[in-house]
Order: structure tokens, then C-alpha cells, then sequence
């Protein structure tokens, strides 16, 4: 439990210390994102394959099937749905039935520590509402493909869950085969690296 004066903070292997609930840009480190997300599970670790599947390549996913949907998309649209799910780099990822019930608390550490990821990249601290509708219409596709195909879930109930998937090209489907931390690490940080501005 806290006491008067203590603040809700995280250290990070860089030996930055990150306040969840004033989190600054300048305590914002890509190599703890990568290295978080990387060895932070998508459905709980209830997949299958002999690695997770992180939320790492999940956003390395995410981003490409965005891409595809808009090809015109720029670098700095491709970057915001890349990090998209960055907060989770501290504070895990959690279940949609999960998040609804802890509420309001968890969606506002979310998007402050967003706000101060997307500042921390040189991008615009709120998401412009086309870029995060194209977003969740992505975020959707993949987590139709990931429960279909990894998770367990029947297509009728992914359907039911997440909507009809679009078709993509064979280098977004490969995209599904889980990585290793290692490798999920360096591909998000590489895809980061990318598409920042210098």
C-alpha cells in the first residue's frame, strides 16, 4: 500500500524510473518498450507455438495490416498505431472483459502514459480520431487472425467478437508465426527506429 507522498513509479532496466500517473517523456526509453513488449504475453500466454505471442509482434502485426488497409498511410500514422499498445510495456496487458471491469482507473494510466510515449516519439500526444478509428478496424483484424489461429477460438465466435478480417497479402500473414522475446524485441525496436523522425 502507498503512503501520503509516495509515487506510483516503475523501474525500468535502463535505470529510468517512470511515474505511472505523471509519466514524462524524458523517462521514456524505446529499448524498455522493446524489451517490455517482448516478453509481455497477448491472451494470457494461451497460445500456441513454442513461443508467446508478444504484444510486441502484435503491434508489428497491427502496424502492417494498417499499412495495407491505407496504403497511403505516412510514417507518422504507421508510428502511431505501432505504438499503439506501448503503454503495456509497464503495465501489462490486460483482457478487454478484465479492463471493463477494473473501469475508468486503468483507461486513464493507459492514455496519460500514451500521450507521454507518442511526445516522447515526436508524434502529436493525442491520436487524430481517423488515425484511432483505422487503428481499432486493425487492432480487430489481428485479433481475429490471433484467436483464430493461435488462441483456440472457432471463426463463428472470432466473427461474433471482432468482425469480418480483411484479406491480406503473405507478408502480413507471416507475421502470425510467434517470434522469441529476442526476436520480437529487436523487430519492434528495428520497426520503431524506422518509422521515428530523426
Amino acid at each position: 500500500m502507498m503512503t501520503t507522498g509516495q509515487r506510483a513509479s516503475q523501474r525500468m532496466l535502463s535505470g529510468r524510473r517512470l511515474d505511472l500517473l505523471d509519466p514524462s517523456p524524458l523517462d521514456i526509453e524505446l529499448e524498455d518498450i522493446a524489451h517490455g513488449l517482448a516478453r509481455v504475453a497477448r491472451w494470457n500466454g494461451q497460445t500456441s507455438g513454442p513461443h508467446v505471442f508478444s504484444v510486441a509482434q502484435h503491434c508489428v502485426l497491427v502496424e502492417a495490416i494498417a499499412a495495407h488497409m491505407e496504403p497511403d498511410l505516412s510514417g507518422g500514422g504507421r508510428l502511431v498505431v505501432l505504438l499503439h499498445d506501448a503503454p503495456e510495456y509497464v503495465i501489462g496487458d490486460m483482457i478487454s472483459p478484465f479492463k471493463a471491469v477494473i473501469g475508468d482507473a486503468y483507461k486513464a494510466v493507459e492514455k496519460r502514459l500514451l500521450s507521454a510515449i507518442h511526445v516522447r516519439f515526436g508524434l502529436p500526444a493525442l491520436t487524430p480520431a481517423a488515425l484511432n478509428r483505422l487503428t481499432k478496424r486493425a487492432d480487430a483484424v489481428a485479433a481475429f487472425l490471433e484467436s483464430t489461429r493461435l488462441a483456440g477460438f472457432s471463426r463463428e465466435e472470432a466473427l461474433r467478437i471482432f468482425g469480418r478480417p480483411v484479406p491480406l497479402p503473405r507478408e502480413v500473414e507471416v507475421l502470425l508465426a510467434p517470434w522469441s522475446a529476442a526476436e520480437a524485441e529487436s523487430r519492434y525496436r528495428d520497426r520503431v527506429l524506422a518509422l521515428a523522425p530523426a
